[in-house]
């Protein structure tokens, strides 16, 4: 059931950077390589809204309702100009620790959670996305397009923590130079109002 072209074309669909990307390999680099885990975590766990509402149809609403589109991308949007402005005015040189807090990894759980279910193209892409990997004579479409699903989040995971681990690795280079720590975190800072401004003016599909 589950193919290679399916694995193939997920595995370059997770490659691409995107906002979970960024927002992971930023914890790596800034907090370090056990939070970009968390960060991970988190934008996958992002994931699951979006694809249970595609396996239930509820994401067809999106494409009829122009409304309900609108609402959840325009809150997406401004969560992440919010980030950008948090990221750019706070920005200061980096410091990182191996003591961090249980509450400080659970704030980067939910920060990469919300980054995902406030991107409503999310939902249009499994409901998109899936079915094609899925024969039309094939009993049990539902249990079909969760096991995709679940399949899509593992290699998203997996990716994602090489990101975050790359990414960390370098952390220790970067806090050596104040000014090119202050100078990476605002180069993020305006990817993430950039990627913001995007989803903003963006269309359905």
């Amino acid at each position: 059931m589950i193919s290679l072209e399916f694995l193939l074309t997920s595995l370059v669909v997770v490659l691409i950077p995107g906002t979970g990307v960024l927002y992971t390999v930023a914890t790596g680099l800034f907090i370090g390589r056990k939070a970009s885990l968390f960060a991970a975590l988190g934008c996958t766990l992002g994931i699951i809204p979006a694809l249970l509402a595609s396996a239930f149809g509820l994401a067809a609403i999106f494409h009829t309702s122009v409304i309900a589109f609108q609402i959840v991308k325009y809150i997406g949007a401004v969560y992440l100009l919010y980030l950008a402005y948090q990221m750019w005015r706070f920005s200061s040189p980096l410091s990182v620790s191996n003591q961090q807090s249980d509450s400080k990894y659970s704030g980067i759980i939910v920060k990469g959670f919300l980054l995902n279910i406030l991107n409503p193209k999310l939902s249009i892409f499994f409901l998109a996305f899936l079915p094609q990997f899925i024969p039309a004579t094939t009993e049990g479409a539902l249990d079909s397009m969760l096991t995709l699903g679940v399949v899509f989040m593992i290699m998203t995971f997996g990716i994602f923590i090489v990101y975050g681990f790359l990414s960390g690795s370098f952390s220790a280079f970067i806090i050596k130079s104040e000014k090119a720590s202050i100078a990476i975190q605002k180069l993020f800072a305006t990817s993430f109002a950039a990627l913001g401004i995007r989803l903003a003016f963006s269309e359905r599909v």
